[in-house]
């Protein structure tokens, strides 16, 4: 049975962005296993599997049915143990840990000031008024406060990545000689920035530029397709 990735998009289904889907994505291909993306606007996705998730990814396996990132790649782990591992064993799994909050409470909040409005553009008009009251309420600012911010918030981003840059100074991936899961927590952010924006804001010779190219040549460059 085909496996089913529920991800995110706005009004063009053939661009989806969401950082938390993209993680899927490639670790979908990192295991080499084929599935369909079905791409939901953020009004949509409350409507199927009856409701299982309020948010994506969600990921359907035969009678599995698994929402989070993070326990979706345990899940192909486990389920897919002849796959390229996605962790190199339970130390992987603590450190994408680390990766995962690092993401989450720094490089998100980051993309978040320099990428709001550009996501808001790119929804059909009731995901707009969606997404505007619940950022709004969530982040405790307007719009129009956030897009005065964005070009201090885009000179801001590289310090964000520092600890990125970091890693990256002794070895090609955050994996090591090839990526494992804590890359594409990373890459999923940056990903979202990209499509979302046009651009990752960082000079082409910065190491995490360098990087995230050699991500987006993963699987025959299936990231870089999308515009």
């Amino acid at each position: 049975m085909t496996i089913t990735l529920y991800s995110l998009c706005g009004a063009d289904a053939a661009r989806p962005f969401s950082p938390h889907c993209w993680k899927v994505v490639m670790a979908l291909h990192h295991k080499g296993l084929a599935f369909e993306e079905r791409p939901l606007a953020f009004t949509v996705i409350p409507t199927v599997e009856n409701g299982a998730s309020k948010t994506v990814p969600v990921l359907r396996d035969g009678q599995e049915l698994i929402s989070d990132s993070f326990r979706i790649a345990q899940y192909l782990e486990e389920a897919y143990p002849d796959a390229p591992s996605l962790f190199g064993g339970q130390g992987g799994v603590a450190a994408a840990r680390l990766v995962e909050g690092y993401s989450q409470h720094v490089v998100h909040g980051a993309i978040t000031r320099i990428a709001l409005i550009d996501i808001h553009d790119m929804l059909d008009p009731v995901d707009q008024a969606y997404f505007r009251k619940s950022r709004e309420e969530r982040l405790g600012r307007s719009f129009e406060e956030m897009a005065a911010g964005r070009d201090a918030a885009i000179a801001a981003l590289p310090a964000a990545l520092q600890p990125l840059r970091h890693t990256l100074s002794f070895h090609p991936f955050v994996g090591g000689a090839t990526p494992l899961f804590g890359d594409y927590i990373l890459f999923g952010a940056l990903q979202w920035l990209r499509i979302t924006t046009g651009s990752i804001h960082l000079p082409p010779d910065d190491p995490v530029s360098r990087w995230f190219d050699r991500c987006l040549d993963l699987y025959q460059g299936v990231a870089r397709a999308v515009a």
